[in-house]
């Protein structure tokens, strides 16, 4: 069996083979080799995000692009949900924008955040952030141009006390102290390797659910563990991008917004 730290390699590994880029959250830490960030608070890899703005959207002046960035990063509301909502409607409609162009002249536009072409993605894992009690460190976080959408919780899968569901709490503990990395959250994956499920930012234990495929239902692979299924299904650059684009809704259940995902077998089944 193998322990929490090989899982964690492997899972990075499978990454790389769907052509996630790599690095470790120790190297662009504030006081890493290769900074990346400001200081720990800070979850957005600003320079990364800025540069896919500019080839995303050349039409734009730089300045503007500078100014979207930076608002992007900063939560408008006290509410978690109502943060997470508002992001998703900028990754699908693009963030409003006003600038004058070179004649001077006043003009409205969207800043697009993604294309669902052309992106970079990258997946980091050991990337501490300054909590309300202290540092966190997820074990792996996705980012699609700079911005992460998505984490995974591991849990070892030789210790019988630490199953997917202690993973579960743990996401809920971060939700709580780490509240701005859940701003962007797309998707949540808990696991031990040879489990592995995934949902919402709002999802109760009962809809996390397993992605059993990798490209349709005809392929259920026989890997040893459902995480690199997950991984290798659901993340595929080409796939996730349009899980995005369809498949997240969010509903008002009185004062409660709800945010849903689609299982594999909704979204293998259009």
């Amino acid at each position: 069996m193998i322990t929490e730290d090989q899982l964690e390699q492997l899972c990075l590994a499978w990454f790389k083979t769907i052509g996630y880029d790599y690095v470790c959250g120790y190297d662009i830490a504030p006081d890493g080799e290769s900074p990346e960030r400001s200081d720990y608070r800070q979850v957005v890899l600003h320079d990364r995000l800025l540069a896919c703005l500019q080839r995303l959207n050349p039409a734009i002046p730089a300045s503007t692009l500078v100014q979207v960035a930076f608002q992007v990063a900063k939560p408008e509301s006290p509410s978690l949900i109502k943060n997470n909502k508002a992001f998703h409607s900028c990754l699908l409609e693009g963030v409003k924008v006003s600038f004058k162009d070179a004649a001077g002249e006043e003009k409205t536009d969207y800043v697009k955040l993604v294309d669902f072409a052309n992106n970079q993605f990258l997946v980091v894992n050991q990337y501490t952030i300054a909590g309300s009690k202290g540092n966190r460190r997820p074990d792996v976080i996705v980012f699609v141009n700079g911005l992460p959408l998505a984490v995974l919780e591991l849990k070892n899968p030789a210790d019988s006390n630490a199953d997917i569901w202690s993973a579960f709490q743990q996401l809920q503990t971060y939700k709580d102290e780490i509240a701005d990395l859940f701003i962007f959250n797309e998707a949540l994956v808990v696991s031990d390797g040879l489990n592995a499920r995934v949902g919402s930012l709002t999802a109760s234990k009962e809809r996390f659910l397993p992605w059993r495929v990798v490209n349709n239902e005809h392929d259920k692979p026989q890997f040893e563990y459902f995480l690199e299924t997950l991984v290798k299904g659901f993340f595929k650059p080409e796939l996730f991008l349009d899980y995005l684009r369809h498949f997240v809704l969010f509903e008002q259940a009185g004062d409660v917004t709800i945010k849903k995902i689609a299982g594999y077998h909704q979204f293998h089944a259009v």
